[in-house]
């Protein structure tokens, strides 16, 4: 968030509440999309496409971005919402942050599930209106799977409750070490791509999640590389890592991606772990919350303890 941006409180959601599903990006395929809005029927939900969830196209986006903006705003709208939640990623987000309505979503806050390319919009509310932004499962990425959702996380932050993640979730020490503070982030890539734009991610003094999907470990140091010079780990006083799924090099060592984080970091005083499921993941996408207090113990046991509830009664 930026200096003087207060979170936004939201009231706890339960099952039965309505979820808007939404498009920003890309489409998806018909079955995941089905099979998605069933699993949360089956949690409790009642799930509602936005009118552009089904379109396919112009190119790779789910609609124009005229219909892709006016189905963010009316999810925020909808009286019978409690969640807005993003149908998948894909490209075409960034073709909205100067269109998004501050006014109508700061009036009609409510838990926004996304990741991957969706992370700028995350973030733009976050910056500006305190938006807390529910780094994620969605739809047709991981509720289409039967293994997809990491179930506690996800009604933890429903709920407003703490949450501790661990090695079960996949956490583990790249350097030892404690932190605490504002937990902030998202796709590496994201936010690389939003250096010299007026959305540029503010960093500066946050305990910083970082994942990405498919980037060979070179592509990985290089945007650490751009982000430090950047000054985006100014007064960072953690780092953690996601799975990093696909991010190998073929016929290079597994260790290589690992090597090329500490080398990209090389001289960086805080605890860094790395391999948390949250965003592009295997199994199990755990809900993280950007803009709420976390707390990072990185050693032989690691953990990140999401600390302050973002939601209040």
């Amino acid at each position: 968030m930026a200096s003087g941006t207060r979170p936004i409180k939201l009231l706890p959601v339960v099952p039965g509440a309505g979820v808007s599903v939404i498009a920003p990006a890309s489409f998806a395929r018909e079955e995941r999309v089905e099979r998605g809005l069933t699993a949360l029927r089956m949690l409790g939900y009642q799930p509602k496409l936005g009118v552009s969830a089904a379109e396919r196209g112009p190119l790779y986006f789910a609609g124009t971005r005229a219909q892709r903006l006016a189905d963010l705003h009316t999810a925020f709208a909808d009286e019978t919402t409690s969640i807005v939640m993003g149908l998948r990623g894909g490209y075409g987000a960034n073709y909205l942050l100067d269109g998004l309505d501050l006014k109508t979503i700061a009036g009609n806050p409510k838990p926004f599930f996304a990741y991957s390319d969706l992370t700028g919009i995350q973030l733009r509310l976050l910056d500006e209106i305190g938006l807390i932004a529910f780094h994620g499962p969605m739809l047709a990425a991981d509720f289409y799977l039967e293994d997809g959702v990491h179930l506690p996380s996800f009604r933890a932050a429903l709920q407003g409750e703490s949450c501790s993640i661990g090695a079960e979730e996949g956490l583990r020490a790249l350097k030892p070490g404690s932190a605490r503070g504002t937990l902030y982030g998202g796709c590496l890539s994201i936010l690389v791509s939003l250096l010299g734009t007026p959305w540029e991610p503010q960093t500066e003094g946050k305990l910083l999640f970082l994942e990405d999907v498919g980037a060979k470990p070179y592509q990985i140091d290089r945007m650490l590389w751009q982000l430090r010079v950047a000054g985006k780990f100014d007064r960072v006083p953690g780092v953690v890592f996601g799975e990093m799924l696909d991010c190998v090099s073929a016929g290079a060592a597994p260790e290589l991606l690992e090597q090329a984080i500490l080398n990209a970091l090389d001289g960086f005083e805080g605890p860094i772990a790395t391999g948390l499921r949250s965003g592009h993941v295997s199994r199990q996408n755990v809900t993280l919350r950007f803009g709420a207090e976390a707390e990072l113990m990185a050693g032989e046991e690691t953990w990140l303890n999401l600390l302050a509830p973002q939601v209040a009664a």
